[in-house]
């Protein structure tokens, strides 16, 4: 169904050229858009209109014509005037508003493909077969985007960043729930990972600078084939979850970028947990107090060199040993060996992981 904002916006630029008043009436005679006052003097010649079995009448000095959704009676439009001119003015009108139709009916049947082939619902000769019906390539390399957009005000995010990033003919613009915007986004056989990156950052900028909100972006790997959309679509999801535990810093997550944080994300529970008692005794290794934890994780990012570490932190080399010592005592783990710095960040993610699981079960 055409919104009755763009039938307004239509039937004003039509006048626009022509000088002709325009109204467009559902078949309950109720006006939708009109171009002048007093269409409500209409409502019940327009009912008496829809009952005829006339495509086009003359009643109360107006051009009244029919136009279908396929076979089904839609709209009633009427042209303001009873000459010839009117008339012909009136029927383009009509053939615009059938027209209009019909491309919002073939973009509403290739949301709902878009929709189902996302979350894997079609049958595979069913993809190809309604793509060929819908003249959707099925051969082109795509990569599916996935933009949470976060505000406190009240706002259809699928519409907003429609309205912002919807110039792409070969892109789609959908969504399946309430919170995200996906973008079915067609890239070109050259295109790379280092292109996708910076498609995202240049839509989160775009977007940062016409709408009032914050913006996660995630996106999964190119795919060359239709029927695999849906796993861009997973890889895509996947990123913007796990980003939130381990990346929460970065707007803009990959797939391909997750590392072990793909892995951990998928650990049960129970499992993680028995991980941590095994190692630390039923201690955290969060549990340190702030100071502490900048420095692991500032001596983490140095690559376990110590010079640069207390050379960032501003402290002496000394002062660094005796807090890595203070940690081998309380843990058990020294940090300036590789095997027990991997276990000691393999359990800061593990941590970071449950906590995230215990705030969805609230």
């Amino acid at each position: 169904m055409i919104s009755n904002q763009i039938l307004q916006n239509t039937i004003e630029g039509l006048k626009s050229i022509t000088r002709v008043d325009l109204c467009v009436m559902d078949t309950e005679g109720k006006a939708l858009a009109g171009t002048w006052v007093g269409t409500a003097d209409y409502e019940a010649a327009a009912r008496a209109f829809t009952e005829s079995p006339a495509e086009s009448q003359v009643l109360q000095g107006c051009h009244f014509f029919k136009i279908y959704d396929e076979y089904q009676l839609e709209y009633v439009l009427l042209a303001y005037g009873a000459s010839e001119e009117v008339y012909t003015i009136g029927k383009v009108a009509a053939f615009q508003i059938q027209n209009l139709l019909v491309a919002y009916k073939e973009r509403f049947d290739k949301d709902n493909f878009i929709k189902n082939l996302l979350l894997d619902n079609l049958l595979l000769v069913d993809i190809y077969n309604r793509a060929k019906k819908l003249r959707i390539d099925t051969d082109a390399r795509r990569v599916i985007f996935i933009i949470e957009m976060i505000s406190d005000k009240e706002a259809n995010a699928l519409e907003r960043v429609r309205a912002v990033l919807g110039g792409r003919s070969k892109d789609f613009i959908t969504a399946v729930d309430e919170k995200n915007v996906i973008i079915v986004k067609e890239v070109g056989i050259n295109d790379n990972y280092d292109d996708m990156e910076k498609a995202a950052c240049d839509m989160l900028e775009t977007l940062k600078a016409e709408v009032d909100a914050e913006f996660h972006i995630a996106y999964g790997t190119i795919i060359n084939d239709i029927k695999e959309v849906s796993k861009s679509y997973k890889e895509a999801k996947l990123a913007l979850d796990v980003g939130k535990i381990f990346f929460n810093e970065k707007n803009v997550i990959a797939y391909n970028t997750l590392g072990i944080g793909r892995l951990i994300y998928q650990l049960p529970v129970p499992l993680c947990k028995m991980f941590i008692r095994e190692i630390f005794e039923g201690k955290s290794p969060d549990d340190f107090d702030e100071e502490t934890l900048t420095t692991i994780n500032k001596f983490f990012e140095n690559s376990l060199n110590v010079s640069e570490t207390s050379r960032q932190l501003y402290i002496h080399r000394n002062t660094l040993v005796y807090r890595l010592d203070k940690i081998q005592k309380c843990t058990g783990l020294d940090l300036r060996v590789f095997e027990d710095a991997i276990t000691f960040k393999i359990a800061l993610m593990v941590v970071k992981y449950m906590k995230y699981m215990e705030t969805l079960e609230y």
